[in-house]
C-alpha cells in the first residue's frame, strides 16, 4: 500500500468520527434530561443515554441510525474491495502451502471484522421502541471486549 492510499485511509477515518462525533454531540445538546442520573449499561454509550431525556430522541436516533449505517458501508466496501485486491494476489501465488496460509488468516480476519460490524450493527440499529436493554448490553460487550480478545488468535 503506498503511503498516499494509507493517508488518504486515515484521513477518511478520522473525519467520519469526526462528523459523528460532533453530530451526535450537537443533538445531545439539545435535549433536556430528566431527574435519573444512572445510565443503565456497563458504560456511557449513547443508547442509554437517551434513555434518561425527558424529551423526545426521535432526531437523535436518526442521526444515529445514519452515521452508523454510513460508518458500517463504507467501512465494510473498503474492506471487501482490499480483500477483493489481496484475493486477486493470493490466486498468483504458486506455492499452495502459502497460498493456504494466506487463505487462513484473511478468512479468520474477515470473520471477526464481520461479527463486529454485525454486533455494531444489531447494537445501534434497533428502534428504541424494541426496549431489550438486556441485548444492547450484550451486543456492546461483544464488540467492545470479545472481538478484540479474538485479535491475538488470528
Amino acid at each position: 500500500m503506498s503511503p498516499k492510499v494509507c493517508s488518504i485511509l486515515m484521513l477518511g477515518s478520522y473525519l467520519m468520527a469526526f462528523f459523528g462525533a460532533m453530530a451526535n454531540t450537537g443533538c445531545v445538546l439539545r435535549l433536556t434530561f430528566c431527574d435519573a442520573n444512572t445510565i443503565n449499561h456497563y458504560f456511557c454509550d449513547i443508547l442509554p443515554l437517551l434513555q434518561l431525556s425527558c424529551s423526545s430522541t426521535y432526531l437523535n436516533e436518526l442521526v444515529i441510525f445514519i452515521s452508523v449505517g454510513i460508518d458500517i458501508i463504507v467501512s465494510s466496501v473498503t474492506i471487501f474491495v482490499s480483500y477483493g485486491c489481496i484475493l486477486s494476489t493470493i490466486l498468483h501465488i504458486s506455492s499452495p502451502e502459502v497460498r493456504s496460509k494466506t487463505f487462513s488468516t484473511c478468512s479468520s480476519h474477515i470473520f471477526v471484522v464481520s461479527l463486529y460490524f454485525g454486533s455494531g450493527a444489531f447494537a445501534y440499529h434497533q428502534p428504541s421502541s424494541f426496549g431489550l436493554m438486556g441485548e444492547g448490553k450484550i451486543s456492546s460487550v461483544f464488540y467492545t471486549n470479545v472481538v478484540p480478545l479474538m485479535n491475538p488468535f488470528i
